[in-house]
């Protein structure tokens, strides 16, 4: 294994896994595919980057990766310049992009060794021990002899993760890792990806799967018509939007649980049969409850909903995301 620079700087404050600072794409068409994005993946996480096709995510990842030249701005991986620092850090990073791509004839075994073959950094005496476990990691050690075009498009993804888990990698690139896998194939990449974060590989996973990027990751970022509009943990993404309460009340006390909720500041107020919603804004939750028993209202139920990610991105882009698969 070749060695690597320090990935700290001169304060001892470790670099991101991936940094971008303006990082743009215009094609010859005038189009301009990713617009000044500012990506800041840090150490150990899990960032999913989400967006819906043709927002600029996999362009994003491939000048991230060196593969496709920037109109400006920069990148770094495990704080090295890309693509310049490319030959000596892409070693230790592994990616899926745009789908796996193997020589149709040959098995997946066979593929895994080639693959491994044209790694000057590979040990070949324990080639062999790489490619099983890589395959057993991702449920292909069946069809390890099966040639790839037999394949089927969930078996491919697979193969193409078994070809990014070849090495142990301080970072990987997924994108749509789970394009093609059937549940079952979908949460087993949802634990692989949990397994290698523990281990302390960073990973970076475009999806637009929202339902398992909630469950696995520990960062998001949004993407729509090649901006990044918002990144960070999802649990305060989602608290910066505006939390809404549901008063319930009895069918008599309506009209005065209007005004009230009203008068107490609360805006958007609307009602629907016996319930009351509206914008919380800054007011406590208990403070409407008392003041609804103060004013002789009946109180039958208050609940406080808190917007989700998904809520969040549609507020964000407008646009529908696909929640499950």
């Amino acid at each position: 294994m070749t060695s690597t620079t320090s990935t700290t700087s001169a304060a001892g404050t470790q670099h991101p896994a991936v940094r971008t600072r303006g990082l743009t794409k215009r094609f010859r068409s005038g189009q301009v595919a990713v617009d000044g994005v500012d990506l800041e993946v840090p150490r150990g996480a899990v960032y999913g980057f989400l967006g819906p096709n043709g927002s600029g995510k996999t362009t994003t990842l491939r000048m991230v990766l060196g593969l496709v030249a920037p109109t400006s701005g920069t990148a770094t991986l495990l704080g090295e310049p890309m693509p310049a620092a490319g030959p000596r850090v892409l070693p230790r990073v592994g990616a899926l992009v745009e789908g796996p791509g193997f020589h149709p004839y040959l098995s997946g075994r066979a593929n895994l060794d080639r693959l491994d073959a044209v790694d000057a950094t590979a040990d070949p005496r324990t080639r062999d021990r790489r490619a099983g476990a890589a395959l057993d990691r991702v449920g292909l050690t069946a069809a390890a002899r099966k040639p790839f075009r037999q394949y089927s498009l969930g078996m491919k993804q697979r193969l193409g993760l078994a070809a990014a888990l070849l090495r142990p990698r301080e970072l990987l690139v997924l994108d749509e890792p789970t394009n093609g896998l059937d549940p079952q194939g979908t949460r087993e990449v949802r634990h692989l990806l949990r397994d290698l974060a523990d281990t302390g590989t960073t990973v970076l996973v475009s999806s637009h799967l929202l339902g398992e990027v909630e469950q696995v990751c520990t960062h998001v970022g949004v993407m729509s018509r090649g901006r990044l509009l918002v990144q960070g943990p999802p649990q305060e993404l989602a608290a910066d939007g505006e939390a809404t309460v549901v008063v319930t009340t009895t069918r008599a006390c309506v009209e005065g649980a209007s005004r009230l909720l009203g008068d107490l500041g609360l805006v958007d107020v609307q009602a629907e049969g016996t319930a009351l919603s509206a914008r919380l804004g800054m007011v406590a939750p208990e403070k409407i409850s008392a003041a609804m028993v103060g004013a002789g209202l009946d109180l039958v139920g208050l609940e406080v909903r808190r917007p989700s990610l998904e809520n969040l991105f549609v507020e964000l882009t407008g646009e529908g995301f696909d929640v499950a698969r």
